[in-house]
């Protein structure tokens, strides 16, 4: 594959990614706390996350096999590579490992308490998301920056 291709689908899968939890936590977030009875909000959080969810799978799919590509196409191994490509693995690590929890636990559970009309278990469950969403963002925004600056440093 080329590797304008595989930037391409990297820097688009990363944009998507970081970009949609940025917009999730800065701008909706507060947004529908101020503005939504519990119930509401944790309803259209379920939905925005129904909604979000796939994208992030396509990115925790595509950014190692696109990142590794590369890595292996530029630089023919990680033994090569400059640190700012490892900063940038370990990162991406985490941040996948922080995602697939947040699926499989508490975006879980808060399903099924929004099923269950539990609004205090939904709340709770939203607010373990809200940290860890609001980690992963952190994280994001790092890693952008050291994939923007990292070769310059």
């Amino acid at each position: 594959m080329p590797s304008y291709i595989l930037l391409a689908l990297h820097v688009l899968a990363a944009v998507i990614w970081v970009g949609g939890m940025f917009f999730a936590y800065v701008v909706l977030r507060p947004t529908a706390a101020a503005q939504l009875e519990p119930p509401v909000r944790l309803k259209l959080w379920v939905g925005v996350f129904s909604r979000f969810f796939p994208y992030v799978w396509a990115a925790v799919i595509l950014l190692p096999i696109t990142g590794y590509m590369m890595v292996f196409t530029f630089y023919q191994g990680f033994e090569n590579a400059p640190t700012f490509v490892h900063t940038m693995n370990g990162l991406g690590i985490v941040m996948i490992l922080l995602y697939l929890h947040v699926f499989f636990a508490p975006y879980k559970r808060l399903k099924q308490a929004i099923a269950d009309e539990n609004w205090p278990e939904g709340g709770k469950r939203l607010n373990q998301i809200r940290v860890l969403v609001g980690t992963n963002t952190v994280i994001g925004l790092i890693v952008v920056t050291v994939a923007a600056a990292g070769r310059y440093l």
